[in-house]
Order: C-alpha cells, then structure tokens, then sequence
C-alpha cells in the first residue's frame, strides 16, 4: 500500500465537489482552518455551480477533480461535502499520474466511492471531516485529520461498550458509508476485506436495509476471511410501522455472530460532529477488552 506523502508547511490543498452541489458561502472556517495549519487554499471549479442537486455535469465535477489529480502543486484534495453524485464522475477519471505520484484525498458519505476506487488501487486515503462540517466538528475530529495530513501518530482508545466482541486483530483498514460500500459491489470498486479490518457506518436509512445491505456483504463473502469489524456511528436510523425489531447494532451483531473476529461498536467516526479520521489503507492493531478499546495506526 503507498501511503501518500505527509504535508508540510506552504502546501496547497485543493477544494472541490464530486457530488451534491455547494453553493453556501460555508467554507470559511475551513479555509481560516487550513490557514492555521500553514497551507494555502485553492478552490475548485466546481464550487458554486448549480445542477438541480449537483455541484455541475459529471463532466464538470470530473474535470475539477482530475485537474487537482495532475497539479503536481496540489499535495491534497478535500471534497466538500457528500450527498450523492461521486459514482456519476468515478469511471471518468484517470489516474495514471495519481498512481505515479499520490496525493491525500479527504472526504466521507459520498467519497467512500473514491476511498474504495484508491485503495483497490494500493493507495491510502483519509476518511475524515469535511469542509462544511468544520465549524460544528469536535476538536478531537479537527486534530485527528491535522494528525493524519501531517503524518504524526495516530492512536485511539475509547471505553468499553457491552456489544463488543473482544479480541486482537491486525490488518490494512478499509471502508465507509454501508450503503455506498453496498451500492459499489460488483464493480470495480468494490471493498476488498480479505485480511482486513472493516469500517462502516451510516445515516438516514430503514433498519430493514441496514439487514439487507450487512446480508449482502455476508453472502459475497466479506466476512469469511475478515480480520476485524469497527462499526461507526449509525446516526438518525429509520423503522416502519412494523418495527424491524433490532437497532442498526444489533442488526449487526446478528448478522455477524457466527463469525469469530473482533466487533468494535460505536466508534466516534461519521456523520457525526465527533467524526475522528481513519487512514484507511493503512494497518491497524485492533484491540478490544473489556477495559477499553484501541485502534493504532502502525
């Protein structure tokens, strides 16, 4: 796996959008942020354009993200915001000169499409905070994609949560939003989790679809050979009339059981303010007791 370069002071990060358009005046306190840090700031093309929901033609979101792609002065790429689109642009890409010499790309929600794509690519990417979540982000979730652009160590240890299943594990970790990662398979994008240490969260869906889309992953074989789970915030769940009869965890849990790898629930990562970076690409040592739980970044 090639890990990027780290940034150094004086670096240039690139603003763009890959799906929902931004059209607020809602960047400031992530470009006074990047300031703060010693970077200069380019903002994309496609910020400010307008396409009923997207951020411009997929041709246009494609352009924008390529140009920062082969600028050899852009060291990182921080996409916007999520929503939906990013699949509409992927196939338009080249990336024949990333590959040659990567760069940082940032983002979650919707750039699971990307953080997939790069990392079946032997790349690492930074599932993190993005632009428009900066002013509401916590602190630990600012220093923790400061740490991860940086290149310093990053370690986290959270209390025991009782659905856990406790163990060791080690591998590169991989993921992002379920029902993108579900979305992707069968394409050339999706999730490889053979040896690895899964990540998934998720937001706004029906707790049947959760069960649908964890099935989905169970039947193309993702858990056979996995080494771990961290399952992320599940944030704003939906049920019916009928109630499904189990939260997004447990949904999980049952799902998952008759599997013996490590399950880390509500790990502060997501569509939350609390949304700490993960280097996805990158090893982990996954440790979970029932004292606490640990995730290092080797």
């Amino acid at each position: 796996m090639k890990i990027p370069a780290s940034l150094q002071k004086g670096d240039t990060i690139a603003l763009v959008a890959t799906a929902r358009k931004n059209i607020d005046d809602n960047l400031k306190p992530a470009i006074d942020l990047l300031h703060s840090w010693g970077l200069e700031v380019l903002i994309g093309t496609t910020i400010g354009l307008d396409n009923d929901q997207l951020a411009g033609t997929d041709a246009e979101r494609a352009a924008d993200f390529q140009q920062q792609l082969d600028n050899p002065n852009i060291k990182a790429i921080w996409c916007v915001r999520g929503g939906y689109g990013t699949v509409r642009m992927i196939d338009l890409l080249d990336f024949t000169k990333f590959k040659q010499n990567p760069k940082w790309i940032v983002g979650f929600s919707d750039v699971t499409v990307i953080h997939s794509y790069i990392n079946n690519l032997n790349i690492a990417t930074i599932h993190g905070a993005m632009p428009i979540t900066v002013g509401k982000a916590s602190e630990e979730s600012i220093e923790s994609l400061r740490k991860s652009l940086f290149g310093e160590s990053l370690e986290y240890e959270i209390p025991f949560d009782a659905p856990n299943r406790l163990g060791n594990a080690k591998g590169e970790i991989v993921g992002g939003n379920l029902s993108i990662l579900y979305s992707l398979m069968g394409s050339n994008a999706q999730i490889d989790c053979k040896g690895k240490i899964l990540f998934i969260e998720d937001l706004d869906e029906y707790l049947y679809h959760i069960d649908r889309m964890m099935m989905s992953l169970k039947r193309c074989g993702c858990f056979d050979n996995l080494n771990g789970l961290i399952v992320g915030t599940m944030t704003k769940m939906k049920d019916n009339d009928i109630p499904w009869g189990k939260n997004a965890n447990q949904i999980i849990e049952d799902v998952t059981k008759g599997y013996s790898f490590p399950v880390l629930y509500n790990f502060p990562a997501g569509h939350f303010r609390d949304n700490r970076a993960l280097i996805f690409g990158k090893q982990v040592s996954l440790e979970i007791t029932t004292a606490s739980s640990k995730v290092t970044f080797d």
